[in-house]
């Protein structure tokens, strides 16, 4: 089972939250962050480096410094302040009519050590120490994880009941997404989550957020290697989540283009695609994948439909099963001989959430020669995959709306 505890979160005023509340480090780049952040934003906590002109690399130490400079001034400003209580919070984020609600809570570095908190994808050490320097240096968890959970009933009908009453905070973002949160400070409450937790959860899914995930597990293991008093409850064990009913949350494709045809033709690579795929031409209007191992592909200004034949797949295996494996193993490295999805400069990744008319534009502009739109993933399945230990191949899962930033921070003391 899970251990999750109540914090006391830093956290804006109310008349702030527009304000201070920003998009997560990693959705914006550094010039996009620049033009986005207002006086109070975020962002110049979370990404400093806007705070320089000429702007400096976002490793560089200056930019680590100017990161703790700004989280003490925002909070002597008051624009983060202190809860006066450790609570428990609602967190609801609403996207096309759909609404999911994470509890905001501290989970356990035992649990990440032990595998009771299960991952699905492999981390790359030098973003777990880039987030790690940020986690120790700021002796603060200052973004949240994303995190899922199998469904509770009971705990369902607290965070309704939390959700009921006026939020503290309710908002729409730039995207159209709107964002609530609600304090839950009453302690019979309080006590009662924690046991649900402890009782009854058996495991959390990191949906996103897996190099902050570890960053956290890694700070928390140094600093218990630096207390000879360590008794496994102080702040530092634990590091901030918002975890969400496995139910209430919608995977959204992750889709590839690739720069070149890796020396073939139009009829060579087409022909070479119907060793395995039935191949279905679709004319230039935008043609989205039907069903699991269906896929769509834009060549030279035509959607075409891919469907894999019977025998190129293994349904009984979590991960050949997927359709990101089936597209790797028998496109990109068969075909296109691009044999590392992590490193190959010849692809790139593109999000559900810009629309399969993005594949097209990148493809159009001559940027790229080829792309492929995926059927999402499911939760089942990555569910199944991380039960069973198993890693899902790189960018499979695009979890949408992303947490936003500065609703709450978790420090470690």
């Amino acid at each position: 089972m899970v251990r999750v505890k109540p914090f006391a979160a830093i956290r804006p005023p109310k008349e702030l939250t527009t304000e201070v509340a920003a998009p997560p480090y990693d959705v914006l780049n550094s010039e996009e962050a620049l033009k986005m952040a207002g006086e109070k934003s975020l962002l110049h906590i979370t990404k400093p480096e806007i705070d320089f002109d000429p702007m400096l690399p976002d490793h560089d130490p200056r930019v680590y410094d100017k990161a703790v400079e700004n989280f003490r001034a925002w909070q002597q400003r008051g624009w983060l302040k202190r809860d006066p209580k450790e609570m428990y919070y609602v967190y609801a984020q609403t996207m096309d009519g759909r609404t999911q609600y994470g509890l905001v809570l501290c989970a356990h570095t035992d649990d990440y050590a032990s595998g009771v908190i299960k991952k699905h994808e492999l981390t790359r050490r030098d973003k777990e120490d880039d987030r790690m320097v940020h986690v120790r240096i700021q002796n603060a968890n200052i973004e949240p994880v994303f995190f899922a959970y199998k469904d509770n009933a009971e705990l369902n009908a607290i965070v309704a009941k939390a959700a009921a009453g006026e939020p503290e905070y309710s908002f729409v973002d730039e995207n159209g997404f709107t964002h609530a949160f609600w304090l839950i400070g009453d302690d019979a409450v309080i006590a009662r989550i924690t046991e649900i937790f402890t009782k009854d959860v058996d495991a959390f899914y990191v949906a996103d957020g897996h190099h902050r995930t570890a960053a956290a597990a890694r700070v928390g293991a140094e600093k218990r290697a630096q207390n000879p008093g360590h008794t496994g409850n102080e702040e530092y064990n634990f590091f901030m989540a918002v975890c969400f009913p496995e139910s209430q949350l919608k995977i959204i494709d992750y889709n590839r283009v690739v720069k070149d045809l890796n020396g073939l033709d139009k009829a060579q690579f087409l022909d070479a695609l119907s060793k395995d795929f039935e191949v279905a031409p679709k004319g230039a209007a935008i043609c989205h994948p039907q069903a699991l191992h269906n896929f769509s592909m834009y060549l030279d200004g035509e959607w075409y439909s891919l469907t894999a034949k019977p025998g190129r797949y293994d349904d009984s295996d979590p991960i050949g099963v997927l359709d990101v494996t089936i597209l790797s193993n028998l496109v990109l490295d068969k075909i296109l001989g691009i044999k590392d999805l992590r490193t190959d400069k010849r692809i790139d990744f593109v999000g559900g959430i810009r629309g399969l008319g993005e594949l097209s534009r990148r493809v159009d502009s001559g940027e790229m020669k080829v792309a492929f739109a995926l059927y999402p993933v499911s939760m089942d399945q990555l569910i199944r995959i991380a039960d069973t230990g198993n890693i899902m191949p790189p960018k499979t899962t695009w979890f949408e709306p992303k947490l936003r930033s500065g609703l709450a921070i978790h420090t470690l003391d």
